[in-house]
């Protein structure tokens, strides 16, 4: 097939944004960016879905130009098995196709995929079982198929060239922060979610690698001397699977909170605490930077390329250790680093690096 490369025609599957995850916002914030920044190629937008056609409608609905849509019946795990199992139901034909977090089809087209992370190899246990399935058939079609692979942090390609995956192959292209996150007026949503005292923030799903049953014991360890009376402990995010928590004195499960809700938690906080046992990139870590927020994390896997030198790093298998950044960093002013850190970061950036890649494939 021969490819004029002055106008390319891109594929993109896009049905990961009906998830409300890390993965769910790094596709939609692409997508739009992209359609900001290049008007010359044009954009085949596929999504899979059986019950939540309408927030794919939606969202294409409001993309700064038009494209065309194609949607299907195959969710996520028809695709994985149409795809990744089978290798049948090639996309109508593009240039370059930019596969999901779930599947890779058998296609014609320049193949390129994104892979966040490889917790599901390094961390099984803190992943479902059909999970790590789908996700080893991902990154073995994608060893197998792509043509580029894009990382989001210097750690997961890292992970992928020990994987074996030629370093050759492989784009580092950092995630960024939505522009609604940065230093906002906090009382809105501390009156919404009643939050009258000061309190430390952790946001992300509820699930056994965030951490959290050692957070919220090294919150309760914290020296009475070293906070005001009633400080709390605020997680914000949705249920995911594998642990119960059981609820504390001052430890505050808000579940989901939209955006402009989680900026004014973000600004208002005394510190962000992400003490993640691994991350691919650690997007919430950004957006509190970008928020001016003083940020406690994990001194492993790709966060510290997030936090820069604007953030307090702790090994997150150590209680004590937790416990202390989180005593010491109210007598710390960080939030010029934060933002300074955060400024590093952009979606247009990422757009115009992810652009390069689907050049550079064909």
């Amino acid at each position: 097939m021969r490819i004029n490369k002055s106008q390319l025609r891109i594929g993109i599957d896009i049905s990961q944004i009906v998830y409300q995850t890390g993965v769910s916002r790094y596709t939609s914030e692409l997508v739009k960016h992209l359609l900001k920044i290049d008007q010359e190629n044009q954009y085949v937008l596929y999504a899979g879905s059986l019950r939540q056609r309408s927030i794919i409608q939606a969202f294409a609905a409001q993309l700064p130009r038009k494209t065309k849509l194609v949607l299907t019946l195959l969710s996520p795990k028809l695709a994985d098995f149409a795809w990744n199992r089978l290798n049948l139901l090639p996309p109508p034909e593009t240039d370059v196709f930019h596969a999901s977090n779930w599947a890779l089809p058998k296609t014609k087209a320049k193949l390129v995929t994104t892979i966040h992370d490889l917790t599901f190899l390094k961390y099984p246990p803190t992943h479902t079982p059909y999970s790590v399935a789908v996700h080893t058939r991902h990154l073995n079609q994608a060893k197998k198929y792509a043509d580029k692979i894009i990382a989001v942090s210097e750690s997961t390609k890292k992970d992928l060239i020990d994987y074996g995956i030629p370093a050759e192959k492989i784009s580092i292209i950092y995630e960024a922060a939505d522009s609604i996150f940065k230093p906002v007026d906090s009382h809105q949503a501390k009156t919404k979610y009643s939050l009258t005292k000061d309190y430390f923030l952790s946001v992300g799903t509820l699930e056994p690698r965030k951490n959290l049953k050692r957070l919220i014991e090294a919150f309760s360890k914290l020296p009475a001397r070293t906070v005001p009376a009633g400080t709390q402990l605020v997680i914000v995010g949705p249920v995911g699977w594998g642990e119960s928590l059981s609820k504390t004195n001052n430890v505050r499960f808000l579940g989901f909170v939209p955006d402009e809700d989680l900026a004014g938690l973000y600004s208002g906080a005394q510190a962000f605490v992400y003490p993640s046992l691994y991350e691919g990139f650690g997007l919430p870590v950004l957006e509190a930077l970008s928020c001016g927020c003083p940020v406690i994390t994990s001194n492993l896997s790709g966060l510290p390329e997030v936090g820069g030198e604007a953030a307090i790093y702790v090994n997150p298998h150590n209680v004590a250790e937790i416990t202390q950044a989180m005593a010491a960093i109210r007598k710390l002013n960080l939030t010029k680093k934060s933002l300074a850190q955060a400024k590093k970061f952009s979606w247009d950036k990422t757009a115009k690096e992810t652009l390069k890649v689907y050049q550079e494939a064909v």
